[in-house]
């Protein structure tokens, strides 16, 4: 792999920016965190890595329209990032991280490609049926919907979880993904495809995620029921679990001292940049898993296997 990446004006190595090594695991950010939900990726440190320049688009999107949620930073911009490569044209809905979504819509008309910002929140379903006024309004069609927009909150116990944590992780995490889907249905056709985003968190059930778990493992099920309901009309569902990725989500969640070990626990020993994951998100947009349906596809560096 090459690890040599351009951003904006600077070039740097990927390790020499990224990799912090250690003789056990490479640890790809120092202590660091955020006081806000679901982060900014601007303030991060290290800068997430969301575009291979390797990576050459091949038609596989050409004139479809996808919309992203949180398409602004993290995995969403990462495939944002690819669909526009592959010919797609894409709306991204986002809650309030206006630096990072203007940043990726730069980044896109600079590829050539046209993306649509919506900021608002998805467990208003109003601002759901925005989403598809406004999506209908600029391309007139929906072929892929990406729910990925999420929040996560680190606490030590049950007992820890407010009802009010409790109630915007659902909100946001299921509730934002059942509106949304349910607003875009009518409008997608015989080859569309639906993408979740669930986590390797819910196969492991991480003591320390407990809400967020139960909303990841909720997604897995309405992945599969969905799947089966829509299989006739050749509109495809499936879902995505991620490992640990540097993303915006990390810093907000975590205490600042868990940040280096994150992704220690893999089998390759490692967390991962955005971009690894886009190729995924290409696939089942595409034709490409056009008999696939229903499927959680785990990206997790080998810390989840079976």
């Amino acid at each position: 792999m090459n690890y040599d990446y351009q951003y904006g004006n600077q070039y740097y190595n990927y390790y020499d920016c990224f990799g912090i090594k250690s003789t056990e695991y490479e640890i790809m950010a120092p202590e660091q965190s955020q006081n806000v939900q679901p982060g900014m990726e601007y303030l991060m440190n290290p800068r997430p890595i969301f575009d291979n320049p390797n990576y050459t688009g091949s038609n596989k999107l050409k004139d479809k329209v996808a919309i992203i949620t949180g398409g602004d930073s993290g995995l969403g911009r990462a495939a944002a990032i690819a669909f526009v490569k592959e010919g797609a044209k894409v709306v991204i809905p986002y809650y309030n991280e206006h630096r990072d979504a203007l940043e990726t819509k730069k980044y896109i008309e600079q590829l050539g490609g046209e993306c649509l910002l919506l900021s608002g929140d998805i467990t208003d379903k109003n601002f759901c049926k925005n989403i598809v006024k406004e999506t209908l309004n600029r391309y007139g069609k929906i072929d892929i919907l990406v729910n990925n927009a999420g929040v996560q909150y680190q606490q030590d116990d049950l007992n820890s979880i407010s009802d009010e944590q409790f109630d915007w992780t659902m909100k946001v995490n299921i509730y934002g993904m059942f509106y949304l889907t349910k607003e875009v249905l009518p409008y997608l056709k015989s080859g569309s495809s639906i993408i979740n985003l669930t986590s390797v968190t819910t196969f492991y059930g991480d003591p320390q995620l407990i809400d967020y778990v139960t909303t990841k493992g909720a997604i897995v099920g309405f992945t599969r029921s969905l799947a089966r309901n829509l299989a006739l009309k050749n509109i495809r569902v499936n879902a995505i679990a991620p490992g640990f990725f540097w993303t915006p989500l990390q810093p907000a969640c975590w205490v600042k001292e868990k940040i280096p070990s994150l992704g220690s626990d893999a089998a390759m020993a490692r967390g991962a940049m955005p971009y690894e994951l886009a190729p995924t998100f290409v696939f089942l947009a595409s034709d490409d898993s056009s008999y696939m349906t229903g499927q959680v596809i785990h990206n997790n560096g080998g810390q989840i296997m079976g």
